[in-house]
Formats: C-alpha cells, sequence, structure tokens
C-alpha cells in the first residue's frame, strides 16, 4: 500500500509541471485525494460493507467534486489532474500510469448487470471533457482528445478526436513514429501528452472536407478541360439546354 501511494504521489511530479513539492501536493490536489479515498472505499466494497463504501465515496464527491464508484478498479501511477466533474462508473478498470482530467466520464450505455463501463490499459491519456462509453477497451498509451465521445475499442498508441470519437494517422510506438532523443522506452513520461493532444495534428472533419473541395476543384478544371477540346473539335457540341429542351418536347 505504501509503494502504491508513493507512486501515486510521484506521478503527479511526472506529469504536473506545476508541482513544486511534496507537502503541497499532499494538501492541494483533490485528484490525489479523491484516488486516495477511492481506495479506501474500494478494500471496503471488497469486505462487503457496501453502505459505508458509498458514504465515504459521497463525501468524497462532495469535497473534491470528483465522482468514483467503489467497486472501480484503478492501478498504480494514476494522475487525476484538477478532476472537477469527473465520473467513474462501477465496472470501469484503469490500468497503472493512466492520466484523466477534469470534466472525463467513464460511463456505461446499458442499465444491465454485468460488464458495462470502459477498461483503460496502461499510460491511457483522457483529455478533458472526454466521454468513454460503454464495455469498450481503449488500448495501451492511447490518447483520447479532450471533449471527445469513444464508444468503440481504440488500439493501442492512438489519438482519438472529434464526436463520434475518430482515429487520427500516427500510432504512437509505430515504425513511422521517431523516438524523441532524450526519452528511453521505459521512461514513464515518454510520449506524454497533456489533454490526450499531439502538438500539430489535423481535425479530421476538416481535413475531409479540404480533400473534399481539392476534388471538387480538380473535377471542375477536368469538365473545363473537355468542354474546350469539344468546342474546338468537328464534332457539333449539344449543350445542356438544348438535350433539355429536346425531352421536354417528347
Amino acid at each position: 500500500m505504501i509503494k502504491t501511494l508513493r507512486t501515486d504521489i510521484q506521478a503527479v511530479f511526472q506529469r504536473d509541471p506545476a508541482a513544486r513539492h511534496v507537502w503541497e501536493v499532499l494538501t492541494a490536489y483533490p485528484g490525489l485525494h479523491a484516488l486516495w479515498v477511492h481506495r479506501f472505499c474500494h478494500f471496503l466494497w471488497g469486505k462487503r460493507l457496501f453502505w459505508l463504501a458509498r458514504m465515504l465515496a459521497y463525501l468524497s464527491r462532495c469535497w473534491t467534486g470528483i465522482e468514483i464508484h467503489p467497486a472501480a478498479r484503478f492501478g498504480r501511477g494514476i494522475f487525476i489532474d484538477h478532476g472537477m466533474g469527473l465520473v467513474v462508473g462501477e465496472t470501469a478498470e484503469i490500468s497503472d500510469n493512466c492520466t484523466l482530467y477534469h470534466g472525463v466520464t467513464l460511463g456505461g450505455t446499458s442499465w444491465k448487470k454485468g460488464k458495462r463501463h470502459p477498461s483503460l490499459q496502461e499510460g491511457v491519456i483522457v483529455g478533458a471533457g472526454a466521454k468513454v462509453l460503454g464495455p469498450i477497451t481503449i488500448g495501451t498509451g492511447a490518447r483520447i482528445g479532450s471533449n471527445a465521445v469513444v464508444i468503440k475499442d481504440v488500439p493501442a498508441g492512438a489519438t482519438v478526436v472529434g464526436i463520434p470519437g475518430r482515429i487520427l494517422g500516427g500510432i504512437i510506438g509505430s515504425p513511422d513514429q521517431k523516438q524523441s532523443a532524450n526519452q528511453t522506452p521505459t521512461d514513464a513520461s515518454a510520449h506524454f501528452d497533456a489533454y490526450g493532444m499531439i502538438p500539430g495534428t489535423p481535425d479530421p472533419v476538416a481535413q475531409a472536407l479540404h480533400d473534399m473541395r481539392l476534388r471538387i476543384e480538380t473535377m471542375e478544371r477536368q469538365i473545363t478541360d473537355l468542354k474546350e477540346a469539344l468546342e474546338h473539335s468537328d464534332q457539333p457540341v449539344a449543350t445542356f439546354q438544348t438535350w433539355n429542351d429536346e425531352s421536354s418536347d417528347e
């Protein structure tokens, strides 16, 4: 237990440049308080002290603004940054070294008993306001951009943005991604991007509209070239208006 608490404190210093010293982290980080209260509530839940676990979780919610069901499973080194408005459902599972920002919801999409909340594998980052819904799996090292809505499984190393969530190109850790010279594969902060966003990543919807505009411009040039070629040929050219008039006479 002591090792787990130390790992949680180390996670704050690794991922929050505003953290200055241990006393500040211990006394002024509601995400850390909520996490530690949850660990105790989860212990009580395992002992079948359901009411007591729920009451302590409720008091933690009133104190920190972070709502975590006592049955949810949390790994080590988890960092809840800011945390206000964060909601974690009963069957959610969060593996080691994950990062959750304020306004995140790990929710369910069904009223049926059983697994109905997401599972986050190691090193996942979920940006502010994101909604991860249903019994889906978010792969190791994946990023969920701020305000994204994710309802399908996400592969390891992927970045998801938008509503509904769309996977951007470039999987972290793939051969086409070069590792920074000052990072090693075992570096806990390697590939960390605040709020789940890689700098310079395009909006997939805007990119699709841009590609469509380019395609339309290409087609318009081709039509103009074809029209000019027909006008300079020896064959008579029937305009749309002429064809339309003939069709009306019939």
